[in-house]
C-alpha cells in the first residue's frame, strides 16, 4: 500500500512540551522548497502507476527520512539537542512502505568533533526510538513479517541501520548489543577507516583487518544484514568472501560511468552480485553523475541503475537513494570534513586527486527528497516498459530475498 497510507497526525515529541522540554528549531516540514517535478505519463501509463503502487512492497535501501532545519547551518545545534524529529507526514506521502532510516550516522556529534562515538549513537538512537514508541504509524521494524504487516495495514516500516562500524571499536560484543536496539543493517566502514577495515576516503587499501573477519562472523550468526557501500574495494571484497550470507551494497553507482572513489568498480559490483547480494542506486547530490548527465538528475540516476542491470541482472538491483527532507547540498557543505565529501568524491586510477568536473545543482531533479523520489523513480520504470515482475523485483522482492535470509 504505497498510497493511502493510514497517518494520524502525529508530529514527533507531541508528548513532550517544545520550548520548556527540549529546544524548538524551525524545521522544513515537507513543503517544497524546489520546483515540483514529476516525470509525464500517458494516461494509460498512470493507471497503471497507480496500480503497482498499490500492490507492491516498495522498499528504500537507504534514507535519513527526517526532518531538517529550515536554517542548515543550524543543524550542529539541532543535532546536539537529540530531538530529531521524523518526517512522519511526508512519509505518508510517499510510495515508500518500507525505509532503512541511518539515523544521524556520520553527524552524531553530540559529544565528540569526530563522530561514531559508542555513547553518542545510542543516545541518538534511544531518543528516535522513544518518539517512534508514542505513535502508532511507523513500525519499528525487526523481522521480516514486520514489513507485510506495514504494507497491509497502511503504515510505514522503519529499519534500523548505520552505515559504519567505528564505534564497535575494538568490542565485538557491541554488535548484539545494536541488534538489541534493533539495528538489522551496518556498514562495516563509513569513510574512514576503523578496526573493522579500510574507509573508500584512505590513501591506501589495507582491507579487512583481523578483528573485521571476526565481525562478519558475529553479524552472520546474529542476523544483521552486512553494507559495504562506504568500505574500500579491497574490503568489500573481503567481506564478500568471508560472509556466509549475501551482502548489501545499500546505496552506490558504478564508477565506469562517474570515476569517483565513492561509486563502486565493475569488479565489486559482480563480486557482490555473484554472491547473491544487492545493490542500492545512490541519488545523495554529485554522486550519480554521468558524461551524459553530469547535470544531477533522475536520468544520471537511471543510467547508473540501467549499465548495473546489464552488468549484473535485474535480480541484484535495488534503490537506496540516500535523501532527507531538507538542504541536502547545504548538509554536505556544513559537514564536508565529517562526511569525508572531498575525500569520497576523487577519481580513481592515474588520476586519484581530480574529480571529474560537473556543475553543482541545489536538489536532485525528480530525487529532491524520499517522497519525490519514491514517486519517480517508479514512474520512470513504468514509463521506460519495464514489466511489473522487474518492477516489483527492483522496488522491493530482491531486497526481501536477502532479507529472509539473512534476518532468519
Amino acid at each position: 500500500m504505497g498510497i493511502n497510507k493510514k497517518y494520524s497526525g502525529y508530529q514527533s515529541f507531541d508528548y513532550l512540551e517544545k520550548g520548556k522540554d527540549f529546544k524548538e528549531f524551525q524545521l522544513l516540514t515537507g513543503e517544497s522548497t524546489f520546483e515540483p517535478f514529476l516525470i509525464p505519463l500517458s494516461e494509460e501509463q498512470e493507471k497503471r502507476e497507480r496500480e503497482l503502487a498499490e500492490k507492491l512492497i516498495m522498499i528504500s535501501l537507504h534514507e535519513h527520512p527526517h526532518l531538517f532545519p529550515a536554517d542548515i547551518r543550524e543543524t550542529m545545534a539541532y543535532e546536539k539537542e537529540v530531538r530529531i524529529f521524523t518526517a512522519f507526514k511526508a512519509l505518508a506521502e510517499s510510495y515508500w512502505d518500507v525505509v532503512f532510516d541511518n539515523f544521524m550516522d556520520g553527524t552524531a556529534m553530540i559529544t565528540s568533533k569526530h563522530g561514531w562515538k559508542w555513547s553518542d549513537v545510542i543516545y541518538d538512537m534511544g531518543m528516535r526510538l522513544c518518539d517512534l514508541a508514542h505513535q502508532d504509524f511507523v513500525i519499528k521494524c525487526e523481522k521480516v513479517e514486520d514489513i507485510f504487516d506495514a504494507h497491509k495495514e497502511g503504515k510505514v516500516a522503519l529499519i534500523c541501520a548505520q552505515e559504519g562500524a567505528a564505534m564497535v571499536e575494538n568490542e565485538l560484543d557491541r554488535i548484539e548489543i545494536l541488534y538489541g536496539f534493533g539495528v538489522r543493517v551496518m556498514g562495516i566502514t563509513y569513510s574512514e577507516s576503523n578496526q573493522l577495515g579500510t574507509g573508500l576516503r584512505e590513501p591506501r587499501d589495507g582491507g579487512l583487518t583481523s578483528f573485521g573477519y571476526q565481525a562478519v562472523e558475529r553479524m552472520n550468526k546474529v542476523g544483521m544484514a552486512i553494507d559495504c557501500s562506504h568500505s574500500s574495494d579491497q574490503t568489500t571484497l573481503d567481506v564478500i568472501r568471508a560472509s556466509q550470507k549475501p551482502i548489501f551494497l545499500t546505496h552506490t553507482g558504478a564508477r565506469s560511468l562517474w570515476n569517483i572513489k565513492r561509486l563502486a568498480p565493475d569488479s565489486v559490483l559482480k563480486a557482490c552480485a555473484d554472491k547473491g547480494g544487492v545493490i542500492g542506486i545512490e541519488a545523495a547530490p554529485h554522486t550519480t553523475l554521468t558524461q551524459k548527465n553530469p547535470h544531477h538528475n533522475i536520468e544520471g540516476f537511471m543510467e547508473h541503475f540501467e549499465y548495473i542491470k546489464d552488468l549484473v541482472g535485474i535480480e541484484h538491483l535495488a534503490f537506496g537513494p540516500d535523501t532527507l527532507y531538507g538542504d541536502h547540498v547545504g548538509l554536505h557543505h556544513v559537514f564536508a570534513e565529517a562526511l569525508s565529501i572531498d575525500q569520497s568524491h576523487q577519481g580513481r586510477g592515474e588520476d586519484q586527486t581530480e574529480p571529474p568536473s560537473f556543475e553543482e545543482v541545489d536538489f536532485v531533479k525528480g530525487i529532491e527528497n524520499p517522497t519525490e523520489g519514491s514517486k519517480n523513480i517508479l514512474r520512470w520504470l513504468v514509463k521506460n516498459d519495464y514489466s511489473d515482475e522487474e518492477i516489483a523485483k527492483v522496488m522491493g522482492k530482491n531486497i526481501l530475498r536477502i532479507l529472509e535470509d539473512v534476518w532468519q
